[in-house]
């Protein structure tokens, strides 16, 4: 690999000039410039990007951490988030957490001794050693999804809104008995939609019952077997709401397995719109959040950051669309 002193040495210059127009730190004059570009096209020369972030202090690049990389609903922030660095020239190291505090914190560690210049994380269910090691390190964060911590600039969605907005929903059929398959215990998206669902039932003269309320459901395995257990009630629930993509399916194939049929014995509505939605017969009344705007303002948030850490930290809520389908009708 050719070096710069060879590329300054064939070009007849100083090492500072070429530095100067590999780096663009000074100016140099069109010709100068154009014959050390010739130079080093022609004898390939690659500047070493290490070196240059050991002296500036910067890698242009951001850590990505979240916590279940095969969700479909992460696999769309991710990829929004990719395209917002790229366009800021920014690359991006993607980690996958696996919702294990241990991990995340050993994945955190790991960008910070990379000399990652700032961090994009989705928050574990107990996610505070990392958070505190970001704060401690002083590294650049924002927290996506899971709003877990004021001292970050942090972005998701109006869950409360959302969440009545499909009760309401549900409600409108005459359904009075509706219950919940909830998602990961610990996540602040759990328990925000946990406390909506509630409030939202009171708002429309409903009695929330703890058996047809589910939390705990880390995949669709657990959340098939609540579903089961819900639907198995004495008095089951007419309705049921689901509180993420993975538990919607969990509940369908327990639907499913159990001989009903949607919506004809049970209305179904959830959060986290996917593309399969309208695979499913019927087709599936569901929250769609805005994954690509979620990962497009976190990478900008995250860039500001970057720049300057004398603003106050910011949370940004944005608003979620109910899509209502075919799977909601009036209770038998």
């Amino acid at each position: 690999m050719p070096t710069m002193a060879e590329v300054a040495r064939r070009a007849g210059v100083s090492v500072s000039t070429v530095s100067h127009v590999v780096n663009r730190t000074r100016f140099v004059s069109p010709e100068k410039a154009k014959l050390i570009n010739d130079v080093i096209a022609s004898m390939g020369y690659q500047p070493n990007e290490l070196a240059r972030s050991l002296k500036v202090s910067t890698t242009n690049s951001v850590g990505l951490a979240i916590s279940a990389i095969s969700n479909p609903y992460f696999t769309d922030i991710i990829c929004a988030v990719e395209a917002e660095c790229a366009r800021l020239g920014l690359m991006v190291f993607l980690s996958d957490t696996q919702d294990d505090p241990d991990r995340e914190l050993s994945v955190v560690r790991a960008f910070h001794q990379r000399r990652v210049d700032g961090v994009i994380l989705a928050p574990s269910g107990a996610p505070q050693r990392a958070i505190d090691y970001l704060a401690e390190k002083k590294l650049p964060c924002v927290l996506i999804d899971r709003l877990a911590d004021e001292r970050f600039d942090q972005i998701g969605v109006e869950n409360h809104s959302a969440m009545r907005a499909l009760i309401d929903h549900v409600a409108s059929f005459g359904h009075k008995r509706i219950g919940f398959v909830a998602g990961q215990p610990g996540l602040a998206t759990t328990r925000e939609r946990v406390e909506a669902f509630r409030s939202s039932l009171a708002a429309n003269g409903l009695d929330c019952l703890p058996r047809y309320l589910s939390v705990g459901n880390v995949d669709t395995a657990s959340a098939t077997a609540s579903t089961r257990v819900i639907l198995s009630l004495p008095s089951p629930p007419t309705a049921l709401v689901t509180g993420n993509n993975m538990t919607t399916i969990g509940a369908v194939r327990a639907i499913r397995e159990m001989g009903m049929a949607i919506p004809g014995d049970l209305s179904l509505a959830g959060f986290d719109d996917f593309e399969w939605a309208d695979c499913f017969e019927p087709r599936l009344t569901l929250v769609a959040q805005p994954c690509a705007e979620i990962g497009r303002q976190a990478a900008a948030l995250l860039s500001a950051r970057i720049a300057s850490s004398a603003t106050e930290p910011r949370t940004v809520r944005l608003q979620a669309t109910l899509h209502a389908r075919q799977s909601c009708a009036r209770p038998r």
